[in-house]
């Protein structure tokens, strides 16, 4: 008997899923963002493995890996455009001054 059920594992995934929604949406700091985009990730990647226990199959253990490759390229691109910003001088994490990243400035 498996200790948790696919419902719980949906529930679960789901409740994840929205905390990092709501985190994405609410907050406008990027590494903050980054983090919410990681546990969203990781809700899919659960999914994928409540589905492929609860069917006998290994594909989505595969999908897991995947995600979780996907989920650390997105992370270092992330955190890459966070230090370039930072080595032009941005004062400030927040989300809504990411214009200077349109290449030379005008005036």
């Amino acid at each position: 008997m498996d200790p948790f059920s696919f419902n719980d594992t949906l529930l679960l995934a789901t409740i994840l899923f929205s905390i990092g929604l709501a985190g994405v949406l609410v907050r406008r700091n990027m590494v903050f963002m980054l983090m919410s985009l990681d546990i969203m990730l990781n809700a899919t990647a659960l999914v994928f493995v409540g589905a492929g226990a609860r069917w006998h199959d290994a594909t989505g253990q595969v999908m897991f890996l995947m995600i979780l490759a996907l989920a650390a390229v997105e992370t270092a691109v992330g955190l890459a455009i966070i230090l370039c910003l930072h080595a032009r001088g941005r004062p400030t994490l927040d989300a809504d001054g990411g214009n200077l990243l349109r290449g030379a400035e005008h005036g």
